[in-house]
């Protein structure tokens, strides 16, 4: 069909064909698409781009004003791209509702269309299908609407936007995939937000700027998020920043969210895109949250459209600048020395007895208003530094490493025979873990090094992983063991924790008493350990445990050398 012949009426959505509390089903929302591509296939391209953990279908279409959707010719042609990311959380189905009307104007309004010039609208419909098709009406607690909903799991029982690192759903391994290909510009995840009560319908988290670093984080800061905040307050919907309080409630301040890695926006960061995760206050009317997400994605929309050149020529800059042999950050931190401030619409916080047990609870009055200057802890600093290696060398045994980085683009080289190599090894001194499972692993929340420069034998088939190419900073922050989200973290080399031979107490006793007669080191190590543990002394295990773990006469090599190398020079 001709968009110069079709209407809205032609193609309403089932939000727009309802009481406006009410969002698409996924079976719903992919017919919607499917009708489209059907009437205007020059507009638009529509296709399964993989499957999820339960077999279902993922989705992904293309927008473009003139047509063109082979993926090489646009990247031949340097288009700029623009993503537009929903239904991770298919609980917060708003961005869903608000894509499926925005594509149906791109295919019926030509004046939208031309808009685009030279940019791509990428979007997936629904990422997490398997949640989208688990519908009920229970378990977003403080929501106000839809009447009925999508799951924040997938089938895995796994929250999507804490996978992208480690990859445990079929979703992440097709996004990593799909992301890597397209590297799109600007990216738009859409969420719903839990937390305090303020005017606001719609809040932003934006990739933090200090951790996006190089000249796009500025640009961030300075130019780009000045005129979304006007542009959102000119389309009627003023907008804050993601409300992070640094205590119980905003009057004490906010604070910018740390997105790292495992979660959509920081892993952008890596792939140096620029990342909005737009969280709609979840007690708002539904109505409300759709509309102001609809303004959002248009409003960066139009920013990337009209200031692309700048932005892909920032990415090009920084994507140049991660490659050099330098000292880089690897972990960040909040820096509560030198707030900004942000003018603020609030409520009054009220703190009253609970009825429900001893205790003081928080309320909101919404009928004290108030609009003040909050503190607004937006800087962050690097708190964990690397000198940044020549290159990596990952042992061809840790495949499920192989693997993530082969998704996420990475170039590497196997050698071609076996060798001896000197390079760089990190010692694992210590590891805190979590106590309790977290998205399905125990997570490294604290990782203490050693390093020392060793010649070790590696062998043909491992593989070689330069720095000098555009993915650098995705391979730095997954294999250096204390970045935030580090494949070490998230477990993927748990095994070398693990000492694998063992004594008897009754005969490593007079062994132990030689090991330290004939290792002074180890015996000015134990002296100083028994006089910071004196408790331990009378538990014989954690005697011998610590003499067997420091001698050199039982040494494992590879007990806590973590494997993957780091060549200087």
């Amino acid at each position: 069909m001709s968009a110069k012949f079709a209407s809205t009426a032609s193609y309403v959505t089932p939000y727009e064909a309802g009481n406006q509390n009410q969002t698409t089903s996924w079976e719903a929302c992919i017919s919607f698409y499917q009708q489209l591509v059907a009437d205007f296939p020059g507009i638009l391209q529509f296709r399964q781009i993989g499957v999820s953990d339960s077999g279902r279908p993922i989705h992904a279409g293309i927008v473009t004003a003139d047509g063109v959707f082979e993926q090489a010719q646009l990247k031949r042609e340097q288009r700029p791209v623009f993503f537009n990311n929903n239904g991770i959380h298919p609980g917060e189905p708003e961005g869903i509702d608000a894509c499926m009307a925005l594509v149906r104007d791109f295919c019926i309004q030509p004046e939208r269309l031309q808009a685009l010039g030279k940019t791509v609208f990428l979007f997936i419909p629904v990422y997490n299908a398997d949640g989208c098709l688990n519908r009920q009406n229970t378990s977003r607690v403080n929501q106000d609407g839809p009447e009925q909903f999508g799951f924040r799991g997938n089938s895995l029982h796994l929250d999507l936007n804490r996978d992208f690192i480690k990859c445990d759903s079929e979703n992440a391994q097709v996004f990593n995939r799909f992301f890597s290909e397209w590297s799109p510009d600007v990216m738009v995840d859409t969420h719903t937000s839990n937390g305090a009560d303020y005017h606001y319908t719609m809040t932003l988290i934006q990739t933090q700027a200090d951790k996006l670093g190089y000249g796009l984080g500025p640009f961030l800061r300075n130019d780009m998020l000045p005129a979304i905040y006007q542009d959102m307050q000119e389309r009627g919907w003023p907008t804050c920043p993601y409300v992070n309080p640094v205590k119980d409630s905003p009057d004490h301040g906010i604070e910018d969210f740390l997105e790292t890695p495992r979660f959509s926006t920081g892993y952008a960061a890596l792939h140096h895109t620029i990342g909005f995760m737009p969280e709609t206050h979840m007690l708002k009317p539904f109505a409300d949250r759709y509309a102001s997400m609809r303004a959002l994605v248009e409003s960066v929309l139009a920013f990337t459209v009209k200031h692309a050149a700048q932005i892909q020529s920032l990415r090009a800059e920084a994507r140049q600048a991660a490659t050099s042999n330098q000292q880089v950050a690897v972990h960040w931190s909040v820096d509560h020395s030198e707030p900004s401030s942000f003018l603020f619409k609030g409520y009054q916080a009220v703190y009253k007895p609970s009825i429900l047990g001893n205790y003081t609870r928080l309320s909101y009055d919404r009928s004290q208003p108030w609009e003040k200057p909050i503190a607004y802890f937006d800087r962050f600093v690097p708190d964990t530094l690397v000198q940044q290696p020549k290159a990596y060398l990952l042992p061809q045994a840790w495949r499920t490493v192989i693997e993530r980085l082969q998704w996420n683009g990475v170039q590497m080289h196997r050698l071609e025979q076996d060798t001896q190599l000197q390079a760089e090894v990190y010692r694992i001194k210590s590891v805190e873990s979590r106590p309790h499972a977290y998205e399905g692993h125990m997570f490294h929340d604290d990782v203490q090094l050693q390093g020392y420069n060793e010649t070790l034998e590696v062998r043909a088939g491992d593989y070689l992983i330069p720095l000098d190419q555009p993915q650098a900073r995705y391979i730095v922050e997954t294999l250096e063991p204390q970045a935030h989200d580090s494949f070490f973290r998230w477990g993927f080399f748990n095994s070398v924790l693990e000492k694998k031979e063992a004594y008897s107490d009754y005969v490593f006793e007079d062994t132990a008493s030689e090991i330290l007669a004939a290792e002074p080191e180890v015996k000015k190590a134990f002296e100083a350990w028994k006089h910071t543990h004196p408790d331990l002394l009378g538990n014989q295990q954690a005697v011998l445990d610590f003499i067997f773990s420091a001698c050199q006469r039982f040494k494992e090599p590879e007990w806590r050398r973590y494997p993957v190398l780091r060549l200087i020079s």
